[in-house]
C-alpha cells in the first residue's frame, strides 16, 4: 500500500519540558507517512508512554502501573516496605505486608485494578500491532514502532506472570468481549512470548535517540528487561550476555554520587535505562501528571509544612538496619521522622511520629520512616504548581546499577568469581564516592559467599525500589525472610481477581486459593 494512500493521526510527542529533558503529548497532527519520515504507527507507539502513566489523556489505566495497585503488589509484601502512616488503610497492611495471615484476598480492589489495567494495556497493543501487520508496515521506522509496542505488552506480561503465575495469553486484538474469553496458559508459554517481544524489540529500537526523544525506548531497556527475565528464570549464560551487551554499549555510566540519582535534574539522566515520565507545570492542564510520587510523599500537617503526600510506601525497620555503618545510601535512601530531612545533615526536619491520627492531631501519621527517593524540595513542588504533592516525579523502571549487579550475579553463578567481585565492586566503590573508610571491598572466596554478598547488595542499592520481593523469591529466601510475617510458598502468587473470573467462565482459580 503506498504510503501517499495513507493518512494518519500522528501523535508527535516531542513537547520539550526542562530543557527538552521529557518528549510527552501534544495535539494530533494530520499529514501523509511521506510528508512525516517517521514510523506508521507513530501514534500508537507514543501513546502507550502516556498510558503507562495516570493522566486526563489516558484515563485510569495508570494507576495499575504508577499507583497504589502497582505499590502495593509491586512492593509491599517485602520486608524493606510497608503500609503503615495511614492507620485508614489497616487492610492493606493486613493483605499486603502480613499477607493476608497467610491467605490473600481474592475479591481485593488492588489486585482487580491491577490486572485490568495491564490487560487493558495489552489490548492496546494488540490492536497496535493488527494495524501493523494489516497495513503491512516493514519499514525500519514502523519497525521501530513495533519494538516499542512489544516492549510495552512484554512489560506488561512481565508483571502479570510474576504476581499470577499462569494467566491467558492474549496476543490478537480483541473485536468483541467474548473474544478474551479464554483459558489460562502455562507460564513457559508466557515467558516466550515475553522473550519473542523483547528480542524483537531489541533488534529494531535503536541504541539512543535524539535530545528531542531523551527517555524513549531503546535497544538497552529492551536488552535490560530480557536480562531480568532471564534471571528470573535461572537462564544465567544468556542473561550475563545480555547485560554485557548493555555495559559494552558505552552508553550508560553509574552516577556519582548516589544520593543525586533521585534529584529532579538526574531525571533521564546518564544511569537511566527507562522511566515512567510525568510532569507537572502550573496552566498545563494537568495532562502529563502520575500518581507516583504523591502516594509515597510525606504524609504530615499543612500547619508544619510536611502535607507532601499520602504516605503508602514507607521503608520497615528491617530495612534501616540492613545497612552498613556510614553507608551513604541509607540517609539517600529513608526520611526519618523527627530528623532533617537532609539526615544526618542540616535540613529541614519532619515532624515526629508520636501515633496520633486524625485532622486536629498532627503529624497525622505513626510511620518512622519515609522514602526518601521519591521526595523532592519546596522549591522545586512550588515550580511545579504541586505544593503538597509529587505528581511530577518519574517512575525510574530500569537504571544501570541493575545491569552491573545481575552481571555480577550472572558471572558468579557460571563460575567466574573474579568478574563477579570486580562488577560487585562498581556498585560499592560508586556508593563509597572517595571515603575508602566505609564499605570495604569483597573479595571473592567462594561462591556461596559472593552470592550472599550480591543479595546484601541488591537490597541495599534497590532500596524502596521494588525489587526485593521479586528477589527472595526468585532466590527461594522469601520464606526464611518473609514467613515471620505470614508468608507461605503459595504467596509468591496472588489468587486471581474475583472480577477477572467473572468477566471470564474460562478462567479458574490459581489452585491454591480455591
Amino acid at each position: 500500500m503506498k504510503n501517499r494512500i495513507v493518512l494518519i493521526v500522528i501523535l508527535f510527542t516531542v513537547f520539550c519540558v526542562s530543557g527538552c529533558k521529557k518528549f510527552l503529548d501534544r495535539k494530533p497532527l494530520t499529514a501523509t507517512l511521506d510528508d512525516l519520515h517517521q514510523g506508521g504507527l507513530e501514534t500508537q507507539a507514543l501513546g502507550l508512554y502516556g498510558t503507562i502513566r495516570n493522566s486526563s489523556s489516558s484515563p485510569y489505566v495508570g494507576d495499575g502501573f504508577e499507583s497504589i495497585p502497582w505499590i502495593g503488589m509491586n512492593g509491599f509484601r517485602s520486608d524493606d516496605q510497608e503500609i503503615v502512616s495511614d492507620p485508614g488503610a489497616a487492610q492493606w497492611h493486613t493483605i499486603y505486608d502480613l499477607f493476608g495471615g497467610g491467605q490473600y484476598a481474592k475479591d481485593d480492589w488492588a489486585s482487580g485494578v491491577y490486572w485490568d489495567r495491564h490487560y487493558i494495556l495489552i489490548g492496546n497493543c494488540n490492536t497496535a500491532l493488527q494495524i501493523a501487520d494489516s497495513l503491512q508496515l516493514t519499514d525500519d521506522a514502523s519497525l521501530t514502532n513495533i519494538g516499542e509496542i512489544k516492549f510495552f505488552r512484554a512489560l506488561s506480561y512481565w508483571d502479570l506472570v510474576r504476581n499470577y503465575g499462569q494467566i491467558p495469553k492474549v496476543d490478537f486484538r480483541i473485536y468483541n468481549p467474548t473474544d478474551a474469553q479464554i483459558p489460562k496458559s502455562p507460564e513457559d508459554t508466557i515467558y516466550a512470548l515475553i522473550e519473542s517481544d523483547l528480542q524483537f524489540a531489541a533488534d529494531h529500537l535503536p541504541l539512543t535517540w535524539g535530545p528531542q526523544y531523551n527517555g524513549r525506548l531503546t535497544s538497552g531497556a529492551a536488552k535490560t528487561l530480557l536480562a531480568k527475565e532471564q534471571i528470573w528464570r535461572k537462564q544465567w549464560a544468556t542473561a550475563l550476555s545480555l547485560c554485557n551487551d548493555v555495559i559494552n554499549s558505552g552508553v550508560y555510566k553509574l552516577h556519582v554520587p548516589y544520593w543525586d540519582i533521585w534529584k529532579l535534574d538526574q531525571e533521564l539522566g546518564e544511569e537511566s535505562i527507562f522511566e515512567v515520565q510525568a510532569s507537572e507545570k502550573p496552566g498545563d492542564g494537568g495532562f502529563y501528571w502520575s500518581w507516583f510520587g504523591t502516594t509515597q510523599g510525606v504524609r504530615g500537617a499543612d500547619a508544619d509544612g510536611w502535607n507532601l503526600g499520602w504516605g503508602w510506601n514507607t521503608p520497615t525497620k528491617n530495612l534501616v538496619d540492613a545497612y552498613e555503618p556510614n553507608d551513604p545510601r541509607e540517609g539517600a535512601t529513608i526520611l526519618f521522622s523527627g530528623h532533617p530531612d537532609s539526615y544526618p545533615g542540616p535540613g529541614n526536619t519532619i515532624t515526629a511520629a508520636n501515633g496520633g491520627y486524625g485532622k486536629d492531631l498532627p503529624p497525622y501519621t505513626n510511620a518512622l520512616y519515609w522514602n526518601k527517593k521519591v521526595y523532592v524540595s519546596q522549591a522545586d513542588r512550588d515550580a511545579a504548581g504541586d505544593p503538597n504533592g509529587g505528581a511530577f516525579i518519574n517512575h525510574r523502571i530500569l537504571r544501570y546499577a541493575d545491569v552491573i549487579l545481575m552481571a555480577a550475579e550472572c558471572a558468579n553463578e557460571t563460575g567466574d568469581g573474579a568478574t563477579a567481585a570486580a562488577r560487585l565492586e562498581e556498585i560499592r566503590a560508586r556508593a563509597r564516592n572517595g571515603d575508602n573508610t566505609i564499605l570495604p571491598y569483597i573479595a571473592f572466596q567462594n561462591q556461596v559467599q559472593m552470592r550472599a554478598a550480591i543479595k546484601h547488595e541488591r537490597r541495599i542499592e534497590f532500596g524502596m525500589e521494588f525489587e526485593r520481593f521479586y528477589d527472595l523469591v526468585r532466590w527461594g529466601d522469601a520464606t526464611s525472610a518473609l514467613g515471620g510475617l505470614g508468608y507461605q510458598p503459595k504467596n509468591r502468587y496472588f489468587p486471581l481477581p474475583t472480577t477477572a473470573i467473572s468477566a471470564n467462565p474460562k478462567l479458574v482459580q490459581n489452585p491454591d486459593y480455591n
